[in-house]
């Protein structure tokens, strides 16, 4: 049986053991917080789903609200003593509803993923139709993918992109509904480069008696700072995640018409989750005060020119993308000509220090463990202080990486162990925030 390492401190019974430092209560889990410090220090995040929070809102993610229970809504809560953190939500609520222009704003999803399963259950109910775009062409796999519990509890229909193009057809879409009929209509996507045409989801989903929901997990940030439209004004329900392009704390939330307010909470709580975690509400709130300001905007500005370097250096490197480049914060790479799977290319590139995920590019003939593609964003690299030039660098860097790849697994080695030295040198030219 294994032996289970217990606290042997000071053994006075007036003292509690959580009052010592993580250091000295758990040396073991210390270590390797300390290695991960190093290895984000020396390493390159290019992963599209992350961000870095800015000190204010990881400051608000305090002890003293993580350790209070908070069930319920403002006005509602199923505990006492929470004026301060009914406080705290109505100051996330009403700021989320000035950034996007909402009648009303649910701030506790605990994910992107759990404000959407709200959305659905607020607006669907078991076995209805649900037509989303194909996880194979860029959607969510908690769009009707049949490992996800909505593509269990749902009847998913899916629509695709176009195979000359990669792009979304509006007159394809509308096909498909037309067909299909659903209760409801996601316009929305995981790994889609491309801006989205939401006056056109609109027309198709009143075309055919469906409600309309947009997710825009990935693309909050873009929206705040007014590079990509604005889904609200088309939407019944909108979701977004706040950890993404928003650059706040892990979590979600859900903007909707005041029509679906009371559907909304009641799927939020008790319908998908239990007591809100009022540290990172606190922490949305910071996050959705900066997403107003000019400094944001200049940010995001800054990231999309930095895709737009990077995918333009991919292609002068050989390299084929999605689309054939973006108009958001990420691109994906299919690696169909090289030869590669995505899952080969994502481990050929972690090795050297490059971090990406294996993406499936449309009509991918592989199984989405392996996949076609990669997927690469500038999120984090942006806020590192990174700039064209240096996105020429990482994609040289990585085409380099990909072609040893090809070559196969002991040229891969050598170049990857090479090119982990120039990555580590160029993340010390731009250290990340603390």
């Amino acid at each position: 049986m294994a032996q289970v390492a217990i606290w042997t401190g000071d053994p006075s019974p007036d003292r509690w053991p959580g009052d010592l430092g993580l250091p000295e209560t758990d040396p073991e889990l210390a270590a390797v917080l300390a290695q991960e410090r190093q290895r984000a220090r020396r390493q390159l995040s290019l992963l599209a789903s992350e961000s870095i929070s800015g000190r204010a809102a990881r400051e608000a993610e305090d002890v003293v609200l993580a350790r209070r229970y908070a069930e319920g809504l403002p006005g509602a809560r199923l505990a006492g003593g929470c004026d301060h953190l009914n406080t705290v939500e109505e100051i996330a609520r009403r700021r989320a509803c000035a950034l996007f222009g909402a009648e009303y704003a649910n701030v506790q999803p605990h994910s992107g993923t759990a404000a959407l399963m709200a959305a659905y259950q607020a607006l669907c109910r078991p076995g209805d139709t649900i037509l989303a775009l194909d996880p194979g062409c860029g959607g969510h796999f908690a769009h009707g993918s049949p490992a996800s519990l909505a593509g269990r509890l749902y009847r998913f229909v899916h629509y695709a992109v176009r195979r000359d193009t990669g792009r979304i057809d509006p007159d394809e879409v509308q096909a498909v509904a037309r067909r299909e009929r659903p209760n409801l209509l996601v316009a929305g996507a995981s790994a889609y480069p491309r801006a989205m045409d939401f006056p056109a989801f609109a027309s198709i989903a009143a075309s055919v008696g469906a409600r309309l929901l947009v997710d825009m997990a990935h693309l909050g940030g873009l929206v705040a700072a007014g590079l990509h439209p604005n889904p609200v004004p088309w939407a019944d329900v909108v979701v977004a995640a706040t950890h993404k392009t928003l650059c706040g704390p892990r979590g979600g939330m859900v903007l909707c018409r005041g029509a679906c307010a009371r559907a909304v909470d009641r799927a939020v709580f008790p319908g998908i989750q239990g007591a809100a975690q009022m540290q990172s509400v606190a922490a949305k709130a910071v996050c959705l005060l900066a997403a107003a300001g000019p400094e944001f905007a200049a940010y995001q500005r800054r990231v999309v020119r930095n895709a737009a370097a990077l995918a333009a250096a991919l292609t002068s490197c050989g390299l084929h993308l999605v689309t054939g480049g973006t108009d958001t914060h990420l691109l994906v790479v299919d690696l169909r000509a090289q030869g590669l799977s995505g899952r080969q290319a994502e481990r050929a590139l972690a090795a050297a220090g490059i971090l990406c995920n294996r993406q499936p590019v449309p009509f991918d003939p592989l199984p989405p463990v392996r996949s076609s593609g990669i997927r690469f964003g500038t999120t984090v690299v942006t806020a590192r202080g990174m700039d064209q030039p240096e996105m020429r660098e990482i994609a040289a860097i990585s085409a380099a990486v990909l072609t040893a790849a090809e070559a196969g697994r002991q040229a891969c080695d050598a170049v990857a162990a090479s090119a982990a030295l120039q990555v580590a040198e160029l993340a010390g030219r731009f250290p990340l925030p603390e």
